[in-house]
C-alpha cells in the first residue's frame, strides 16, 4: 500500500523510465506525466501539455488526487536540446524555444505543486539542468542559458519554501545515454556517457526522507564525462 505520491513529468523520455521505475520499486504511488507518457509498470500516465498552464495543473491534481497517498514530491525531467552558431548566429526563436523547452514547463509544474506540497506537511522538488549550466561549450547558448536558469529557479524555490518544508534540489548531468542521444551522435564515445539507471536513484534520494537536510543543491551527474 503506497502512502506518497510522486508527480514525475518527462516521463516517457529516456531518462524517465528509470526514475519511473526507481520510484515504483521504492513504493511509490508514481504519476507520469508528458505529451505522450509512456505505459510505465506500476504508473499512472497523464497526457498533458506541461507547457500550458492548464495542462501543468492538471497533471498535478491528478497526482495529489489520492488521500492516501499525498503528493509528497515533484521531478521535473521535461528538457531539450538544440545546437547551432554562435550567439550573432542564433535566431531569438531558437533562444526563447529552449526556455520553452527546459524552464517553463518546470516552473509551471512547480508552482502548480507547491500549495499541494505544503498542504501535505513539505516534500521535494527536483530539477534537472544540465554541466553546461556550469560548464559551457561552443554553439549551444540557449541551451546553457536556459538550463542555468533551470539552476536559479531551483535554488529561489529552495530559499522561498524552507519555512514550509519544501526541499529542491538540482541535478546537473552530462549527456544521458538515451537511444535519442546515441542516434544524433553516432560516433561519439558512449561509454563516457552517464547511463539513465545511475542518474535516477540520485533524483529517488533527492526525492525521499533520507535527504531531509538538503535543499538547494546542484548534484554532479556526470558519469566519465
Amino acid at each position: 500500500m503506497t502512502e506518497r505520491s510522486v508527480l514525475v513529468t518527462g516521463g516517457g523520455g529516456g531518462l524517465g523510465g528509470a526514475v519511473t521505475a526507481a520510484f515504483t520499486a521504492a513504493g511509490w504511488r508514481v504519476v507520469v506525466a508528458d505529451l505522450r507518457p509512456g505505459d510505465g509498470d506500476g504508473s499512472l500516465a497523464v497526457a498533458a501539455d506541461l507547457t500550458d498552464p492548464a495542462g501543468a495543473a492538471r497533471a498535478v491534481e491528478v497526482a495529489a488526487g489520492e488521500p492516501a497517498a499525498p503528493l509528497r514530491a515533484v521531478v521535473n525531467l521535461v528538457g531539450g536540446y538544440a545546437s547551432g552558431g554562435l550567439v550573432h548566429e542564433t535566431p531569438v526563436e531558437e533562444f526563447d524555444r529552449m526556455f520553452t523547452l527546459n524552464l517553463r514547463p518546470t516552473y509551471l509544474v512547480t508552482r502548480a505543486a507547491l500549495p499541494r506540497l505544503t498542504a501535505a506537511g513539505g516534500g521535494a522538488v527536483v530539477c534537472v539542468s544540465a554541466r553546461a549550466a556550469l560548464a559551457p561549450f561552443p554553439g549551444v547558448a540557449g541551451y546553457v542559458t536556459a538550463k542555468a536558469a533551470v539552476l536559479a529557479f531551483a535554488n529561489a524555490v529552495a530559499v522561498e519554501y524552507r519555512a514550509s518544508g519544501v526541499r529542491c534540489n538540482t541535478v546537473l548531468p552530462s549527456v544521458i545515454d538515451t537511444p535519442a542521444n546515441r542516434a544524433a551522435q553516432p560516433d561519439a564515445d558512449h561509454s563516457r556517457w552517464v547511463d539513465p539507471a545511475q542518474i535516477a536513484p540520485v533524483v529517488r534520494f533527492l526525492a525521499g526522507d533520507e535527504s531531509a537536510p538538503t535543499s538547494g543543491a546542484a548534484v554532479p551527474v556526470h558519469g566519465r564525462a
